[in-house]
């Protein structure tokens, strides 16, 4: 194809380039666009595909002329791609068409290319491990965490304390100062569910009684208009509700699991809790390598990889339409250091022959398999159906690639 292009930005991964096509060239998608519809088209008195193709061409003709422009565009823009030898990171945008009849089609195309990475320095970085050690103290606190899950709230007849659960009619006085009919509320005391003057409140109410008397609002409320204010609560407690943990005890072990003393239970918590705080340090040690490679050997990004991950979590987690901008600008930065790991994690797995291999693929597989007692090609078949083949790939390789970083810069403990 005969066009013209004249590259007009070349920065980063950014490319912008001016293509023109002759308008011979264009005349001639018009003729291979009519003959396409002589083939089609359906005019009275005459057999289908059998109409003069004049006469096609005229009452066809904006629809001739919009497709030959369709096709001379996408015919230029490949030849583009392929003369100047461009590795594509996304589908280009097109700006600034000129499509006049009996003249050039001219437009500037506009696309990201995938980055290539020099990755000169990958050794003499400082990277330090804390301490992961677990200790007792840490070990009680997590078994209070579970009893607290486990407890029982039984309902009290004395006045409500800190750590109470309650259910209240709570009324505020409107601008007027008349106080509205109640709404009921679930509250526990102490948890910051209710500013501090309202949980005072319910604090001095016995079950089943009410109580009012006019609060001011903290400084520091979310809603600025409010900030300072005084109002007339009232406060109606329907009823209390006081928590009662289990006995830590065996018989408390054994309810939890297969644990049959608080020992055992003990024991298991210490090995989760090491393995936890092991899993987190190794991330903090790689999230710590990454970052100095990337200030090392910087590099742009594709803003449609970082937005189409943006895009990806937005609809993993439900954000509302009415969040999603306010979310995109807080998580960008995210977006944008996770593709810059992905990139180098995959550049030197290609550049150091690291990538897993289908034999270390299936040899985790049977690990898999014999740690749940199933059949290998019962986990291998539920990990192709569910498409997490490549997550184990991607896993095991990520492990070799960060073995091999860490064996040029050595870990010290703080």
């Amino acid at each position: 194809m005969t066009i013209t292009i004249t590259p007009t930005e070349s920065a980063g991964v950014s490319r912008r380039m001016q293509i023109s096509v002759p308008a011979d060239t264009v005349a001639s998608y018009e003729e291979k666009a009519a003959r396409k519809y002589a083939t089609q088209a359906r005019i009275p008195g005459f057999r289908p595909g059998k109409a003069p193709a004049a006469m096609v061409r005229k009452r066809y003709a904006a629809e001739v002329r919009q497709e030959a422009i369709e096709l001379a565009m996408n015919d230029a823009f490949r030849e583009a791609v392929e003369r100047e030898g461009l590795k594509l990171a996304a589908q280009p945008h097109v700006h600034d068409l000129k499509a006049e009849p009996g003249q050039p089609l001219e437009f500037e195309l506009h696309c990201e290319v995938r980055p290539e990475l020099a990755l000169e320095k990958l050794e003499g970085f400082t990277v330090t491990r804390r301490d992961s050690i677990v200790t007792d103290d840490l070990i009680e606190e997590q078994i209070e965490k579970i009893r607290e899950q486990k407890a029982d709230w039984a309902p009290v007849e004395d006045k409500p304390a800190p750590g109470d659960m309650v259910t209240v009619m709570l009324s505020t006085a409107d601008a007027d100062g008349s106080l509205p009919e109640g709404k009921e509320y679930r509250l526990v005391l102490g948890g910051g569910q209710a500013i501090a003057g309202i949980e005072e409140l319910i604090m001095e109410t016995a079950p089943g009684g009410t109580t009012e008397r006019q609060v001011r609002w903290p400084e520091d409320f979310p809603d600025e208009s409010q900030r300072g204010s005084t109002k007339l609560v009232r406060v109606v407690l329907t009823d209390v509700k006081r928590k009662s943990l289990p006995a830590l005890d065996d018989a408390f072990a054994r309810e939890l699991g297969d644990f049959d003393t608080v020992q055992i239970l003990r024991d298991a918590v210490r090995t989760d809790m090491g393995e936890h705080s092991k899993r987190e340090a190794d991330a903090e040690v790689r999230g710590q390598i990454i970052d100095q490679i990337v200030e090392a050997n910087p590099f742009d990004v594709p803003k449609a990889w970082v937005m189409q991950l943006v895009d990806g979590y937005m609809q993993m987690y439900g954000v509302p339409e009415a969040e999603k901008q306010r979310f995109t600008q807080e998580f960008i930065p995210m977006a944008e250091r996770q593709v810059r790991r992905d990139l180098i994690i995959d550049t030197i797995a290609e550049r150091e022959s690291l990538t897993a291999s289908a034999s270390a693929v299936d040899a985790r597989i049977e690990e898999l398999a014999k740690a749940r007692n199933v059949d290998p090609g019962q986990v291998y078949a539920q990990l192709q159906k569910s498409g997490r083949l490549q997550e184990i790939e991607r896993e095991l390789t990520e492990d070799r690639v960060f073995g091999w970083l860490l064996e040029k810069n050595p870990v010290t403990t703080a």
